[in-house]
């Protein structure tokens, strides 16, 4: 239906359009079943009739309403026009999730190369590991040499060689070690593994030194400038420059906020690498909640804030607990029960390492996979001994086989959406076929998962100055600031000679939606480059900065006054 759409849109621009190469490799990327020109074609189009809208709503209404149509439609003809460069933004963030899965990829090849010397079958096992566009990418390279002499590995690796050169020359160790000796396959196969890791560990590092100037000059002009003019407001009624409401909600309402989102947007597109959180679907049984949930919980709260705030306090200051108290309870109840599930994941995942370490030392002595997993259930604690003994627990009773028992229809791992775990299930199956020789596929998948824990830690301990600080800015230094600004003005204004220009109720409401909007763009931001975005875990973390943000921008509000 999308595509359809887009396509008849598209064919209403009479003329001929010629994308950029960006642009045809990021709609490619996307998958979205259109091509470059169908999507340069319909924001052509699409920005043109809005621009004739404004024009004509200009025309006919003839005030202000109609000047406010008018650059409200010319706004928005100029976001469709910028489509492109919007699409290859869009993608390059997408890019940086995939290869996050680097790592986990380029190790499932390593493992299944360690137990048959065959790159093909590597590349085959490879592609059917974590889903994501990575492993799909694989996938259909690995399909294209199915009949011929190639694995496809070294084809995919050219693919993503710019923007991770490290995965082109894992790919090519991955071949070499399939025609080594058995003695030397082993050290050829580590440097497989950590020359991702190291790759993405310069690139991270280096993101993260050279984001702080701009993450600064947000902050400085973005936040904490725009928030302290509003107290200099009464001294420019002194001084006979009146600021009029109109100014006001333009720059704050609508240039700021736009500045701040398309600044932030900027900064996404420049991460190279993210180390996305496991996805968490709404069909999982374990998330109660449903869109109506969080919709009558939203108008809950927003008529229960609104209406006791402006019973204690004031009209306008309900206007903004609403707002922001609905808007935030709604995320925090759609998006909480994900959370929990993702915590159950992470502690699933924490014990994986230890489980694959003794469970390998175990097949190496000759123990059998199957008996390895049931006394690994009684050693490891927490999760994932849970996750184990429930394996050893099924194949009693059921007689299954490993992949079964984890991943098979009420296998354990049913309710354990852990891609991690799913891939350790899948060498576990593996290692039963195999036998001993598995032992030491497994001793390896431990150690690198282990590396990968510690990878990801460390890629995330380098960004997280500056996430840190856009967190705290959103959620309680920009409304504290906000509130305290906005009742010192009003108080200057009041007690200056001439009196304030804008009415306190209309700059309180004009900063109010942009604090709010801080809340909701920087938090995402924070997210992004720290987790990249996935829709729960950033819903969830906006609908708590939008809660707090809330509080402490009526409190400051209402602590400033009582002390001015």
């Amino acid at each position: 239906m999308k595509r359809a759409l887009l396509r008849a849109v598209a064919r209403c621009w009479p003329l001929s359009v010629s994308p950029d190469s960006d642009l045809r490799r990021a709609v490619a990327f996307l998958g979205w079943g259109v091509d470059a020109e169908t999507v340069v074609g319909a924001s052509y189009a699409a920005a043109v009739a809005l621009a004739l809208v404004g024009v004509l709503g200009q025309t006919v209404l003839g005030d202000s309403v109609g000047l406010a149509v008018a650059g409200c439609c010319l706004v928005c003809a100029a976001v469709v026009l910028a489509t492109t460069k919007l699409v290859v933004a869009f993608a390059s963030v997408r890019r940086a999730e995939a290869l996050g899965d680097a790592p986990a990829l380029v190790t499932r090849l390593t493992m299944r190369l360690s137990l048959t010397p065959a790159p093909g079958a590597a590349a085959a096992f490879g592609a059917q590991s974590v889903p994501g566009a990575l492993a799909d990418s694989l996938a259909s390279h690995v399909r294209r040499t199915a009949n011929g002499p190639n694995t496809g590995l070294q084809a995919f690796g050219r693919e993503w060689r710019p923007w991770l050169p490290e995965l082109e020359r894992a790919c090519s160790l991955v071949e070499s070690a399939g025609r080594e000796p058995a003695q030397q396959r082993g050290a050829t196969l580590e440097r497989a593994r950590t020359t991702v890791l190291d790759g993405i560990h310069d690139r991270t590092a280096a993101f993260a030194a050279s984001i702080s100037g701009p993450a600064t000059a947000l902050y400085a002009f973005g936040v904490l400038l725009p928030l302290a003019l509003v107290a200099l407001l009464p001294a420019l009624d002194a001084a006979g420059v009146p600021a009029s409401l109109s100014l006001l909600v333009v720059v704050y309402d609508v240039l700021l906020p736009l500045a701040v989102t398309l600044a932030s947007a900027w900064l996404l597109t420049k991460r190279p690498v993210a180390f996305r959180p496991t996805p968490i679907r709404r069909s999982h049984p374990d998330v109660w909640s449903r869109p109506t949930h969080a919709a009558v919980a939203g108008i809950a709260a927003t008529l229960l804030a609104g209406w006791s705030v402006r019973l204690v306090l004031s009209d306008w200051m309900g206007f903004v607990a609403a707002a922001g108290a609905g808007l935030g309870t709604a995320l925090v109840v759609a998006f909480q029960p994900m959370q929990s599930v993702r915590s159950t994941v992470e502690a699933v995942e924490a014990g994986l390492p230890d489980a694959l370490s003794l469970i390998g030392r175990r097949v190496t002595r000759g123990t059998a996979t199957e008996r390895a997993v049931e006394d690994a259930a009684t050693a490891v604690p927490g999760a994932t001994g849970t996750v184990l003994a429930e394996v050893a627990g099924r194949q009693r009773r059921l007689g299954v086989d490993l992949q079964t028992a984890f991943v098979g229809e009420r296998g354990a791992l049913a309710t354990v959406p852990s891609e991690r775990a799913e891939s350790a299930a899948s060498l576990l199956a593996l290692s039963a076929r195999e036998g001993r020789p598995a032992g030491d596929a497994l001793l390896a998948m431990a150690d690198h998962l282990q590396t990968i824990d510690e990878a990801e830690q460390a890629n995330r301990r380098a960004v997280a100055q500056v996430t840190n600080t856009l967190s705290n800015t959103a959620a309680v230094f920009a409304p504290l600031v906000g509130g305290a600004t906005v009742a010192l003005s009003a108080a200057m204004g009041s007690a200056g000679p001439l009196g304030g220009s804008i009415a306190t109720a209309d700059l309180g409401l004009a900063v109010g939606w942009y604090v709010l909007v801080l809340a909701i763009v920087l938090t995402t931001l924070a997210t992004g480059l720290t987790d990249g975005l996935d829709r729960s875990l950033v819903g969830y973390r906006v609908g708590l900065a939008l809660l707090a943000a809330t509080a402490t921008y009526l409190t400051a509000f209402v602590g400033a006054t009582s002390l001015v």
